[in-house]
């Protein structure tokens, strides 16, 4: 499980995994606004890592960032720490 300490949000921490097909699973925000959290956890089962980050990049809420932005980052993250390896 990949985890991800977001910046500039009311969550916390972002957790995710991601099969060898590059597909999204197990997403949870830690913190923040649970509902609309977990709706966004949903819609991004299953989904590429390369689409979601490109949907949700750049939304914005309080300041220059917001949840869905932050795991936007964090799949940015994801992918740098993988291209090291």
């Amino acid at each position: 499980m990949f985890t991800y300490s977001t910046r500039g949000t009311c969550s916390r921490q972002i957790l995710f995994n991601v099969d060898e097909n590059n597909k999204m699973h197990g997403v949870r925000f830690i913190g923040g606004c649970g509902g609309n959290l977990q709706g966004i956890a949903r819609l991004v089962e299953g989904k590429d890592i390369d689409e979601v980050a490109s949907i949700l990049k750049g939304i914005r809420c309080k300041g220059d960032t917001s949840c869905p932005d932050q795991l936007a980052r964090a799949i940015a993250e994801y992918k740098a720490s993988k291209a090291k390896a």
